[in-house]
């Protein structure tokens, strides 16, 4: 690894490609990262006294030693959102100047709109992707191409990259600015360059230093990272359209945290462990050692993550298709029933395995859900169950599944056992369930017991039977007769 500082208008020209690999995050950079970014430029133009001003390190795997592939691209792995908003500013400075009157078209301290273009945008010898020194990740990329091109924007374009597009423009524009400080403040910028040699350093190891300050990267982020970064560049590619992108969009949308919990439910039945939310990654990096070394492949790793993924979003996030599985998931989430996914997972992989069919799948998930309920309505403390799902799996007998599973839970004893009918009646009667989190399902439940054609109650309210005041009036209480507590 080499570090050195560097004018990072002299990186961009040196580079034949900078490459954001395709598992990273995409341009996120809003207008006030934009703003800081070019508040230091003028300051810097403007102050001949300040030979340069430092705006952080671009850290890039650059192409094999040997290789005499020069159009081989260097891959960013930190510094990607500075660089694309610097490539932005220049592609508006380019536009910008073109713009000026014809007498004023001199070059200014050095930058032409083609001096711009050829140096620091695209290599002028070079045809379709390779002719652009910046290519970044995902819907990005058209966007910039675009942009660099100043041709009409793609059908789709990112909405990052135009909206921070088009607020430097506005500043370009302003008639009062003097653009010779702008060229002048980015010739000022400088960052250390950091240089790591491909098949050498290790990248990923340097990328979790460069990220263990400023804003905190998710549990996802990092195992994405992870998993992908040290391959080679077209392994990348491959596994992240075939497997890595597909589970991406199964998560999209559905929350903060949702694919950290997913990996959660996954390292509990690949390892009987259940990890903190917060150890995930140092978890999945655990496990990934282990499963690489009984040679299983990285490739391996990620179907099987991927599968399990579908598997969860059909639970989970609402996507089974089944007519009657959809329905009894859809349960499982208004009871809050996380803890039980890790063996569920297990029991849906032996539903798609031919071990059980559809039916008893059903009838399991059934117990499942009314086990995790009965014990809500009983006020018994939840402490215990993630310890009971996690280690359910490995006790049953898959030729007698059903009956294992009942087994087992009529099996659990003490502060595990699944409650009976007569302590669920009692607790029924005696438990605040206007106050209780899970009425919804229950209401539900009543309100479809018997019916042929079940209705939503989503549109409903809960209304008060009795005013809720502990002292009643006397014609309330005649009324209620002589059993008034």
């Amino acid at each position: 690894m080499k570090a050195v500082d560097s004018h990072l208008l002299t990186l961009l020209k040196k580079s034949n490609q900078f490459v954001v690999p395709i598992y990273q995050r995409v341009y996120s950079w809003t207008e006030t990262e934009c703003a800081q970014l070019w508040s230091d430029i003028l300051r810097a133009g403007s102050n001949d006294r300040l030979g340069a001003h430092f705006t952080g390190s671009i850290v890039y795997v650059a192409k094999d030693q040997g290789t005499n592939t020069s159009s081989e691209p260097d891959l960013i792995i930190d510094g990607q959102q500075r660089v694309t908003t610097v490539t932005l500013l220049l592609a508006a400075l380019a536009q910008r100047l073109e713009q000026l009157p014809e007498h004023e078209r001199e070059p200014i301290d050095g930058f032409s709109p083609k001096k711009i273009r050829n140096r620091y945008l695209l290599n002028d010898d070079e045809d379709g992707e390779r002719q652009f020194k910046l290519i970044l990740s995902q819907e990005d990329r058209a966007t910039l191409m675009s942009i660099v091109q100043a041709v009409p924007l793609p059908a789709g374009a990112s909405t990052r990259v135009t909206a921070n597009f088009e607020f430097l423009r506005n500043k370009l524009n302003d008639p009062t600015l003097d653009l010779a400080v702008v060229c002048r403040g980015l010739d000022k910028l400088v960052v250390v360059d950091v240089t790591l040699t491909r098949n050498v350093d290790n990248p990923q190891l340097v990328f979790e230093a460069m990220n263990s300050t400023g804003r905190k990267l998710s549990q996802a982020d990092l195992i994405r990272n992870y998993v992908l970064m040290d391959l080679p560049p077209r392994q990348q590619e491959k596994l992240y359209n075939a497997y890595w992108r597909p589970m991406e969009l199964e998560f999209s949308g559905a929350g903060e945290g949702q694919f950290d919990e997913f990996v959660r439910h996954f390292l509990t039945i690949k390892t009987g462990e259940i990890p903190r939310l917060d150890d995930i990654y140092d978890a999945f990096k655990a496990f990934t050692a282990v499963f690489t070394a009984e040679q299983e492949t990285v490739e391996g790793l990620v179907a099987e993550l991927r599968e399990f993924a579908r598997r969860y979003a059909a639970m989970a996030l609402g996507k089974e298709t089944d007519s009657k599985l959809g329905p009894a998931f859809k349960d499982l989430d208004q009871i809050k029933a996380d803890v039980v996914y890790p063996f569920l997972l297990e029991a849906y992989t032996d539903y798609e395995l031919g071990t059980i069919d559809r039916d008893e799948l059903l009838e399991i998930v059934r117990i499942v859900t009314s086990y995790v309920f009965r014990r809500a309505v009983c006020r018994v403390p939840t402490n215990s169950l993630n310890k009971t799902f996690a280690g359910l799996g490995t006790s049953l007998r898959k030729d007698r599944y059903v009956d294992s599973v009942v087994a087992s839970f009529l099996g659990m004893k003490s502060y595990r056992a699944f409650p009976t009918d007569a302590e669920f009646k009692a607790a029924l009667v005696s438990t605040d369930l206007y106050n209780f989190r899970r009425r919804s399902y229950f209401l539900r439940k009543l309100e479809n017991l018997g019916r042929k054609e079940p209705v939503t109650i989503e549109e409903y309210t809960i209304e008060h039977i009795l005013p809720q005041n502990e002292h009643l009036s006397r014609e309330w209480q005649a009324a209620l007769g002589g059993n008034v507590k």
